[in-house]
């Protein structure tokens, strides 16, 4: 910005913004149901202030939590149970000190990479899991196994981690993988639950963003990701100033192998993916039905079509040739006037939904598909059962309660209760789903209570809700905005992971706890402890790399310039206390740690090389690199291993070259 110019002010900023949604919630109100402005809740619950007030109220004062949780003063809507603080009835999250948590979280970390592990119901952080981003404590990203699975998956230095999810025998959680998507750059990744490590990354061709991703159940036949960007095809800068003819795919990775199945092109662009239970569904949301590429243009439409994709039909497709290859992958024809799409059993059915719906959850026990309307204040129940025989779309439509403003993501407690989450409004909304069967379309009747968030909620979880039998007692709202909740820490703030107490759904929601989360976790997903059975010490036939005794210790000459240094780690002591090189050598170090006693981690850092690197009991670990420089470079632990932790070194001689 040159000295002349002024910068534009604030309110008149957020003045735009609210013209903008105000035009396209509107589309969506019958005109008796339409509000005026004011009385819309856009920013916060339970505030006397009208949305356009309070922001402005926000911004002069440069504080907007500075007046926020104050909901005492209107209720924030909705029946009893609508408090943004604790109610006090009694329920507890506390787990006492040496005990242990009753459920593992799994929360994606969106753009910082990683997954995040959480007990439930403590809320206290366990561990963190680097998928799609490098990690200097454990030297994910900087051995060469995990250095060269990055490479292979991409070569990105960053990924979007949005959508984890466990695999699943029989409709329930086996404890064997999880699997997570990279937004930004089109990759699937799974996680080792043996181990806690990212052991594959597929970087899924034709594809430029996976914004959903699932599992097949009953039996995680696929992993199936939503292309969420629609793009040419193939993307190659031959075709790219006609929108009309970019598309969005649907893919199935196979999930031993992680290699790419098939995928399918639709029209319109992608959104979150969920499967019935049965393992013939996939039902995706998806928006811009106009296929446009701004705003106005994606939001001109009332509905846009939800995709059913029958997956045994398309496996008949691909068996019977009927797709193109591109880059070396079965592509499909989903479009609407695809011949596939014209006769008795289409592969995919288009299912007009109000409005830019954002989400779909199927329920536990598969009879219907939740997509949440985002744009509109409903959320649209799909009858599963009804989708092979019927040929018109609104026969499938079970149920369209009006849930509230910003409606999201939806979840369950195993007990006929769903919980959505309203963006707009801040809160999570209970609701009856066969009730919402029984009234009519539109109707707040099957509304049974209400609970203020803090503030802004994205996704919303219940114990379990997505296997065939939750476990209803407890509920997390991961909410995008935390405001005032917690200590100032600069202008970008911690988001706010809130648990409610849900009591199996027999008891009125209450707001049990506030947790700060690093931006920006996206989803969760929780497993019984029961279900996971994680080992504390490393199998040697569970990897591939060989195994260093104290007498392999040593160093080989491979070649004319290059090395291998084998070297194993115990307590307080590497197995070479120094070794030799020559300037210019490529060193492979190859360490072992021989220890068998849990928790007992030993690092190996080399200062000057860009070295450090985790080795856990009876895991080996393989780095290579270049000593370029002459010189004397110690080696040392960095994980504080025993009281003679200080002393445990090696020392590393890089000599001359001659001449």
């Amino acid at each position: 910005m040159s000295k002349n110019e002024t910068p534009r002010d604030p309110n008149e900023v957020l003045e735009e913004y609210e013209e903008t949604l105000d035009s396209v919630l509107a589309e969506v109100e019958s005109p008796d149901e339409t509000t005026e402005d004011d009385d819309l809740s856009l920013g916060l619950p339970g505030l006397s202030l009208g949305r356009r007030d309070f922001m402005k109220a926000g911004v002069a004062a440069g504080a907007m939590g500075s007046v926020a949780g104050c909901s005492a003063l209107t209720g924030g809507g909705g029946s009893a149970g609508s408090q943004s603080t604790p109610s006090g009835s009694g329920a507890s999250h506390t787990v006492e000190p040496g005990e242990h948590d009753e459920y593992y979280g799994f929360w994606s970390g969106g753009h910082s990479g990683e997954l995040r592990v959480v007990g439930i119901p403590s809320m206290r952080e366990l561990t963190r899991i680097p998928v799609f981003n490098t990690d200097c404590a454990s030297g994910y990203g900087y051995t060469d196994g995990t250095q060269e699975m990055l490479e292979e998956g991409g070569g990105y230095s960053w990924g979007d981690n949005h959508h984890p999810n466990l695999s699943e025998t029989d409709g329930d959680y086996d404890g064997e993988y999880l699997y997570v998507n990279d937004k930004a750059n089109g990759r699937i990744a799974r996680v080792n639950l043996t181990y806690f490590e990212t052991d594959a990354i597929t970087d899924v061709p034709n594809m430029q963003a996976i914004h959903g991703c699932t599992v097949l159940s009953p039996d995680t036949k696929y992993v199936l990701g939503n292309g969420e960007f629609r793009v040419p095809l193939p993307n190659d800068g031959t075709d790219v100033k006609n929108p009309d003819n970019y598309t969005s795919l649907f893919v199935a990775v196979d999930p031993e192998s992680m290699e790419t199945q098939w995928q399918v092109k639709v029209d319109g662009n992608l959104d979150i993916v969920d499967t019935g239970k049965e393992g013939r569904w996939a039902i995706s949301s998806a928006y811009n039905s106009e296929e446009a590429t701004d705003i106005q243009g994606m939001t001109k439409d009332d509905r846009d079509n939800v995709k059913a994709f029958d997956i045994p039909a398309i496996e008949q497709a691909v068996e019977n040739g009927n797709y193109e290859e591109v880059n070396g992958i079965p592509v499909v024809d989903g479009t609407q006037d695809s011949p596939l799409n014209k006769g008795d059993r289409p592969i995919v059915k288009y299912i007009p939904t109000p409005k830019s719906p954002h989400c779909v959850e199927v329920g536990p026990n598969g009879d219907y598909a939740f997509i949440a309307g985002k744009l509109s204040p409903t959320v649209t129940m799909l009858d599963l059962d009804a989708l092979a025989d019927s040929s018109d779309p609104e026969e499938v439509v079970a149920g369209r309660p009006r849930v509230g403003l910003g409606p999201l993501h939806t979840t369950f407690d195993g007990n006929g209760h769903a919980y959505t989450s309203l963006f707009i409004d801040s809160q999570a909304v209970k609701w009856d789903i066969e009730a919402a069967v029984e009234a009519e379309e539109g109707s707040e009747d099957p509304i049974i209570e209400k609970q203020d968030v803090h503030y802004n909620p994205g996704h919303i979880q219940a114990l379990e809700a997505m296997t065939t039998d939750p476990d209803g007692e407890w509920l997390v709202s991961l909410n995008k905005l935390s405001k005032d909740r917690f200590l100032p820490v600069g202008p970008i703030m911690p988001d706010n992971d809130q648990l409610i107490h849900i009591g199996q759904g027999e008891e009125e929601m209450e707001l049990v706890a506030d947790h700060p989360a690093y931006p920006e976790p996206h989803d969760c997903v929780f497993a019984h402890k029961d279900k996971i059975d994680a080992k504390k010490v490393y199998d040697k036939d569970d990897y591939e790399e060989t195994y260093i005794t104290e007498e392999d210790s040593g160093v080989e000459r491979t070649g004319e310039s290059s090395v291998h240094v084998k070297m194993t780690t115990k307590r307080s002591e590497y197995g070479l206390p120094d070794f030799t090189v020559q300037e210019g050598d490529e060193v492979t170090l190859t360490t072992t740690n021989i220890e068998g006693v849990q928790d007992i981690i030993h690092g190996v850092a080399i200062p000057e090389h860009d070295i450090n690197y985790a080795v856990a009991p009876q895991d080996t670990r393989e780095v290579t690199f270049t000593a370029d420089d002459p010189g004397v470079y110690w080696i040392y632990c960095t994980f504080f291993c025993s009281a003679l932790h200080l002393e445990m070194r090696s020392r590393m001689i890089v000599e001359p070259a001659e001449g």
